[in-house]
């Protein structure tokens, strides 16, 4: 989680929905091994993209409220969030080429 910045309920309105670059969500939490499996995916991409995409993480089990305002019911879920609306979703592990596929089309 080097990369991505952690983010909380109280943080989330102005880290990610006040961003003026496109965000990655990175819906996870400790027990969950996808989410463990593609967490050095979400840092590669948080490094590779650094300035053109604002990765973060948001612990679902300590931002319960983040995570049912956006309907998360399976994790890992990534969402991908320009000008305050969601734009890109995909929920499980998935590979870097599929994510970054997601990514690009929303990218500056």
């Amino acid at each position: 989680m080097a990369n991505a910045l952690a983010v909380t309920d109280q943080s989330f309105e102005t880290e990610v929905l006040q961003s003026a670059t496109p965000v990655l969500v990175d819906f996870w939490a400790a027990w969950c091994g996808p989410c463990r499996a593609i967490a050095p995916i979400v840092d590669e991409i948080a490094v590779e993209y650094s300035g053109r995409l604002k990765v973060v993480k948001v612990d679902v089990d300590s931002c319960q409220s983040v995570a049912a305002r956006y309907g998360i019911r399976g994790i890992p879920s990534l969402f991908v969030f320009k000008n305050r609306q969601v734009v890109e979703q995909v929920i499980g592990a998935v590979s870097k080429q599929a994510l970054v596929q997601k990514i690009q089309p929303h990218l500056g």
